[in-house]
């Protein structure tokens, strides 16, 4: 089964098109480094809820929205192998050093895919 590595994360609304940008030019090297395909998703509809909410997950500011993001792999060793490749990529470590998001209020995980449709 597909396993799918998932996150949200808070990002200045003035640094959209930035992290976005940056994005897109590190699509094409997940995919380089085996990475089957990659999100990286603009909130339309994630409003601040009462109890619990993307936003509230990030615990983003007045001025920040939540940006959703994931990516396949065939199954978690894939995912493994391919993050122990990032790790060594020339390059990747400052790229994602430049994602203008603050990391520590990011939420992440791995996920097994169960439905598939």
């Amino acid at each position: 089964m597909a396993y799918y590595e998932v996150f949200v994360a808070p990002v200045p609304q003035d640094k959209l098109d930035d992290y976005f940008a940056l994005s897109a030019q590190m699509a094409p090297i997940w995919k380089e480094m085996g990475v089957i395909s990659v999100l990286d998703a603009r909130p339309a509809d994630a409003p601040v809820g009462k109890l619990t909410s993307f936003p509230r997950a990030v615990m983003c500011g007045e001025d920040e929205v939540p940006v959703f993001g994931f990516m396949t792999f065939r199954d978690k060793a894939h995912r493994d192998e391919v993050m122990a490749s990032a790790m060594q990529y020339p390059g990747m470590s400052a790229l994602m050093m430049q994602a203008p998001m603050d990391g520590k209020r990011m939420i992440f995980g791995g996920f097994t895919a169960e439905t598939e449709a």
